[in-house]
């Protein structure tokens, strides 16, 4: 019982791992006062590219680094669109969602035409001595990978920035009242754009950990909707880095819940039983209805558009 218990808590941490880091990127653009609902495009985008870089140089952590700059080359975009070009930023968002894709589907039929895929090497866990073994909190805590570790440090670091930091003051400024920051001397533009930047870069190492640790290959739209759970994460947060960091827990652990009673063979229809995380995500959306309070120039371009 012990161990089905262990075996379930590493499941649950492993499959919030993406929608984590997805939800701590979304928190930086939106703070900023940026939609980003190309979280989704964001994640793909990092799984394909870690993919074919690791694909192609046998190394786990060039495919780490492409999908770190490829992420933020789309959030690139998604700033360009949303800040310079004052696009509706749900419009923008989608629109990256869509054209990811359709880019990473055809472009995986060419490098992968071979049906390679399974060749990838993947990012093994680091087992620390003597405390890998503890019960529960072993397996848990310290046999996980790289990218694990990574995360908790940026969860904690990222609370430090947000609310402890000139710039963390600034970026939730900028997401509040814009005009006032303009009026300081600060450039409202710059401060969305890198908020935006690093959010794509943190999907992107979501993305990353799909396909080098999750399943250790990619394929068409794996990411399968975990972008858009994460900002559910990052509302029933309240757009705070542990309380969204939580969140993820709650739906990874929803996901692992369901893929348990799978395997045990419960007499349920699988559509079903996936439809659950979804299922928790909107429950818990609605169960926060009218008292979740986000930034409140979130997703009004700066200066407003003139009717």
């Amino acid at each position: 019982m012990t161990n089905f218990f262990s075996d379930y808590l590493v499941s649950s941490l492993r499959l919030a791992v993406p929608l984590a880091f997805a939800a701590l990127g979304g928190l930086y653009s939106e703070r900023s006062g940026v939609l980003n609902i190309a979280l989704e495009g964001m994640l793909l985008t990092g799984a394909f590219t870690s993919a074919v870089a690791t694909f192609y140089t046998n190394n786990p952590w060039i495919g780490v680094l492409a999908a770190f700059v490829s992420g933020g080359l789309v959030g690139l975009l998604h700033a360009f669109l949303s800040v310079s070009l004052r696009v509706e930023q749900l419009v923008s968002g989608l629109a990256i969602n869509l054209v990811a894709a359709g880019v990473t589907s055809f472009l995986a039929r060419l490098v992968f035409s071979s049906g390679n895929t399974q060749r990838l090497v993947g990012i093994q866990p680091i087992i620390i001595p003597s405390l890998a073994h503890l019960p529960l909190l072993g397996p848990l805590l310290f046999q996980q990978d790289a990218l694990v570790y990574l995360l908790f440090i940026l969860v904690a670091l990222s609370t430090y920035i947000l609310f402890y930091t000139k710039f963390g003051l600034t970026l939730r400024a900028v997401g509040e009242y814009p005009k006032a920051v303009d009026t300081s001397g600060i450039s409202v533009p710059r401060v969305r754009y890198l908020a935006v930047i690093m959010s794509g870069c943190l999907a992107g190492l979501g993305g990353a950990y799909l396909s080098l640790v999750q399943v250790k290959y990619f394929a068409e739209g794996m990411s399968a909707g975990k972008g858009f759970i994460a900002i559910a994460a990052l509302i029933f947060g309240k757009w705070h880095p542990i309380f969204s960091f939580f969140a993820c827990l709650l739906f990874g652990a929803t996901e692992a819940l369901q893929l348990r009673i799978q395997a045990i063979g419960v007499n349920i229809p699988y559509q079903f039983l996936s439809m659950l995380p979804y299922t928790v995500a909107i429950l818990a959306l609605v169960g926060l209805a009218g008292r979740s309070k986000p930034p409140a120039s979130l997703g009004i371009p700066y200066p407003e558009k003139k009717i």
